[in-house]
This record gives structure tokens, sequence and C-alpha cells, in this order.
């Protein structure tokens, strides 16, 4: 019973709104940027990195 205490801990720390927030944003400026030409998913890690500087972990 330990495994489903810990698997709903896990998806209601998942669903919250602030992370369902990232979420979105995060497939949102990744499908924004990836259908621009030549710019691959190496650039788009590099120039998205420095935003995840100030995010709590």
């Amino acid at each position: 019973m330990d495994l489903l205490s810990d698997l709903s801990l896990g998806f209601s720390v998942a669903f919250t709104l602030n992370n369902l927030f990232y979420c979105f944003i995060g497939v949102f400026v990744g499908t924004a940027i990836g259908v621009l030409p030549s710019v691959g998913p190496l650039v788009t890690i590099a120039v998205l990195l420095p935003l995840t500087f100030g995010l709590p972990p």
C-alpha cells in the first residue's frame, strides 16, 4: 500500500496549477521555437536554459 500512497502523492504534486502552468508554457514555447527553420533542440535548450535558474527546485 505504500506504493499507492507514494503514487498518489506524486500525482497530487504534478497536477498543481503552478506545475501545469509551467508545463503549458514549456510546450507552447517548445512548439513555437520548433517550427522555426534551422533552430533545433540543442539551440532551444541553450537559449531557454537561463530561464530555469530562477525557478525553485
